[in-house]
């Protein structure tokens, strides 16, 4: 396992002049000591930062592998923990790799570039069985896993919120991601994790606002990627080689925007083909100004299942569309879907799993809290063709038992919801009685929550795994497969 209990750590030794050792005691909690200080690092937290002992705390490093003998900074003291980051590595561990993207160590999108992307999966897997165990009792090794699912590990982000602010003494404006441990927008101009159409952007998008009137008043890009055939041909020939990404850009501006900016934002959009939209307010505020036409909409495809699903910029999209496609494969593998099976998808969102169930099942029904979200999830089912799916919008953090729709027999229930769990329908869920739900999640510990409460319901876990969804972060998405018990057998 990669986290270890603290309390069971070898012996740590770092090195540390007395005149440090004295600054620091004088400094106590109320300031940082400014020298650097040399230690080894003896395991991984979940997060993926290394783990030593420093004065009888325990200590929290940025940037540093198990093993390693690192020099390192104080960048947070807390009262049970402090908090550090790695700015010298005196003994590499064997995973440790050179971060491809130069603002690694700078920006806060990324945390586990230093690390080899074969160990942040088995990082990822190790932290998911963990939870497992703590939560259910079952022994790691007894858990059966699924294939870890893997793709792109570089310009793989189709979603993205950038900020912005004018910095004078930077130049003129910065477009990105925050500084680690800062609200301050990293100085970049590249990125290796937003897809190459976006990363190019960062420069070009710069200079405009620097030279745009009301800069002062734009403090985000939303940032949302489609596809666009090549062709004419049907979803299903929509691989990567026949369709290209198609960008648009949400800009948020706190003041109405000048003629001369708007038109200089327009002149943007049409010199790098991008979709241009504008947010004066909320989410329901976004409209777009170039292309002028009316349609307000992206586009991804599932190949595999003849599918092209429309979705507007500012909609929950999987920021990750490799590893998307591979997801609802897996999922409705373990489905093992028939045409006699009906399905219930809850939290679906758009119809992401629901319309891939449709093409195999006899019926489909789409539950979601987001009335948006549903007329979409039509919206697509109408576009594919699809006749054997229905939507509901429902709050899925109560009780669903009045719902008409849970009054009705499934055979099969796949569940996405946010990091929150379903927690609050996890009995209700049980007592439908499907013979097989897989349950797809973007936290660990609240799966391995559910994952008990569903095992004490009379479900069995079959088997669990992770999916590398968000490459050089410490984001864990995973999934889970259940099993009816005897006494919920239909």
């Amino acid at each position: 396992m990669w986290h270890q209990p603290i309390s069971s750590g070898r012996h740590i030794t770092y090195r540390v002049s007395n005149k440090l050792n004295m600054s620091r005691r004088r400094h106590g909690r109320g300031k940082l000591p400014t020298e650097p200080v040399s230690f080894e690092i003896e395991s991984l937290s979940h997060e993926g930062r290394g783990i030593a002992h420093l004065d009888g705390k325990v200590a929290f490093v940025d940037g540093a592998l198990a093993g390693e003998q690192v020099s390192a900074v104080y960048v947070r003291r807390r009262g049970r923990f402090d908090e550090l980051k790695t700015i010298e590595v005196l003994n590499a561990s064997l995973i440790r790799v050179a971060p491809p993207c130069e603002f690694a160590g700078l920006c806060g999108g990324c945390s586990l570039q230093h690390m080899d992307s074969d160990s942040q999966i088995e990082l990822k897997q190790s932290v998911l069985l963990e939870q497992m165990q703590h939560a259910t009792g079952q022994s790691v090794d007894k858990i059966e896993l699924l294939p870890k699912l893997l793709d792109a590990t570089q310009f793989y982000r189709r979603k993205a919120r950038l900020a912005v602010r004018v910095v004078t003494k930077k130049g003129g404006a910065l477009v990105g991601f925050r500084e680690k441990y800062s609200s301050f927008i990293a100085d970049m101009d590249d990125c290796k994790v937003l897809v190459e159409e976006v990363a190019v952007l960062i420069r070009p998008l710069r200079s405009l606002i620097t030279q745009l009137q009301g800069a002062l008043n734009i403090p985000q890009i939303e940032v949302a990627v489609g596809e666009e055939l090549l062709n004419s041909e049907d979803a299903a020939r929509s691989a990567s080689s026949d369709s290209k990404l198609q960008v648009a850009l949400v800009f948020r501006h706190l003041q109405p925007l000048c003629e001369s900016d708007t038109q200089s934002l327009v002149q943007f959009s049409q010199e790098h083909g991008i979709q241009l939209y504008l947010q004066p307010g909320g989410n329901d505020t976004v409209y777009k100004i170039f292309p002028t036409d009316s349609v307000e909409r992206l586009q991804y495809f599932l190949p595999e299942f003849d599918l092209q699903l429309n979705f507007h910029p500012m909609d929950f999209t999987q920021i990750n569309a490799g590893i998307n496609r591979k997801i609802i494969s897996q999922a409705l593998s373990l489905l093992e879907l028939s045409e006699e099976d009906t399905v219930l998808d809850l939290f679906c969102g758009l119809g992401n799993f629901t319309l891939a169930s449709a093409r195999r099942a006899e019926k489909v029904v789409g539950v979601e809290g987001s009335q948006e979200m549903v007329l979409r999830g039509s919206e697509n089912a109408s576009l594919n063709g699809l006749d054997n799916v229905e939507f509901h919008a429902a709050d899925l953090f109560k009780s669903i038992e009045s719902e008409d729709w849970a009054t009705a027999q499934y055979s099969k229930i796949i569940l996405d919801p946010p990091r929150s769990g379903a927690i609050e329908i996890i009995p209700e869920i049980a007592k439908l009685g499907a013979k097989i739900i897989v349950y797809v999640s973007c936290n660990p510990a609240t799966l391995a929550r559910d994952t008990a409460e569903l095992i004490s319901a009379g479900y069995k876990l079959r088997a669990t795994g992770v999916m590398d969804m968000f490459p050089h972060t410490t984001h864990v998405e995973s999934m889970a497969v259940f099993d009816a018990g005897r006494r919920l057998q239909k």
